[in-house]
């Protein structure tokens, strides 16, 4: 077995996964380098008087070797996330989602560093009767899930004796975040209670998607970095658990319930035709891994947030939205300020 990693790269550290991710890294005794472009905001204000945090603004597209001096493991979670945005410019999507994050494993490998953990997501399974598991064909229905299975398909392959590659395949996340997301079925269920007392439900609730909470996702990276690398090199592992595939319908009634809110879906959208229930039994019985929160947990921590105030809604909740902002400023910025100055 070789030695626990000590210094960890979190690509995409700014994050809804990865903000979580490095504060338990650093609780666990890491050191811990961010590399992300912020896009929203200093999502990590809080936790930059700890010695042990380094933040890179950077591009992963062009991050350059020096990020990696030091670090014994990577975890590449820098990506343009969720299926509606990688569809904005799915090109960019491809560059950023696939090609970036197989220039970093091979970087990673070509410097020394020891591990390498890639965020994949279950979304590459699509449209699937039955349950499915890491042997099962993918059927990637958006750019987003194409270039996830395109990295795995990239990177998976540079495992070696001393560079550990693995795989992680997340279910739809939820739960309370520094870099909070309202676009993501459980945390836009909550809010949507929290603000107009109903519960919105892209139609027509029957499509079935595995879950699992954000902290519960952060536990799986952990566990993969502490194993034994005989046991996850070269793997692909779904992380969620089998009690959390459930269909969209249910889960909003257990939401609704969950905060003391009568149960009243608001049907939105064209019927969601991705549907897929996933098997989790590898990562258990392989590593020991189990999620250790349900749905429940996730809409009631949220919902008490927003009711103390110390969660709002903004602009950077939707990341669609927020990615759409950023691009016409852009546009507006370079009509206005042609030579790199407004005034």
């Amino acid at each position: 077995m070789s030695a626990k990693p000590k210094h960890v790269l979190v690509t995409g550290g700014g994050g809804y996964i990865g903000t979580t991710l490095t504060e338990m890294l650093l609780a666990r005794g890491y050191e811990v380098t961010v590399l992300d472009r912020f896009f929203f905001g200093d999502t990590l204000a809080d936790l930059k008087a700890n010695p042990k945090l380094h933040l890179v603004r950077e591009d992963n597209r062009w991050a350059p070797p020096a990020v990696l001096k030091g670090v014994d493991a990577v975890c590449d979670l820098a990506a343009l996330s969720n299926d509606p945005s990688g569809e904005l410019d799915p090109q960019k999507t491809l560059d950023i989602n696939h090609a970036a994050r197989a220039r970093m494993c091979k970087m990673a490998k070509e410097h020394g560093v020891a591990r390498y953990v890639l965020a994949s997501s279950c979304s590459i399974y699509g449209f699937q009767d039955g349950f499915v598991d890491e042997t099962s064909s993918i059927n990637p229905l958006t750019t987003y899930a194409e270039a996830n299975g395109l990295a795995e398909r990239s990177n998976l392959p540079l495992a070696s004796e001393r560079f550990t590659v693995t795989a992680l395949r997340q279910a739809t996340v939820y739960g309370l975040s520094r870099r909070m997301r309202f676009d993501l079925a459980i945390n836009g269920m909550t809010l949507s209670l929290f603000k107009q007392g109903g519960v919105k439900i892209m139609r027509d609730g029957t499509q079935w998607r595995p879950f699992v909470h954000v902290r519960d996702t952060c536990r799986a990276f952990i566990t993969v970095l502490e194993s034994d690398p005989a046991k996850v090199n070269g793997e692909t592992f779904n992380v969620g658990s089998e009690d959390q595939n459930v269909q969209i319908g249910p889960l909003a009634e257990r939401v609704s319930n969950a905060v003391g809110i009568p149960y009243k879906p608001d049907w939105y959208g064209d019927v969601d035709h991705r549907s897929y229930r996933v098997s989790f039994k590898k990562i258990g019985q392989r590593l020991g891994y189990r999620a250790e929160k349900q749905p429940e947990d996730g809409a009631r921590e949220i919902f008490e947030a927003l009711q103390k105030g110390t969660l709002t809604d903004g602009p950077t909740t939707n990341t669609l939205n927020w990615y759409k902002t950023l691009l016409q400023w852009n546009r507006e910025m370079k009509e206005v300020a042609p030579h790199g100055i407004v005034l």
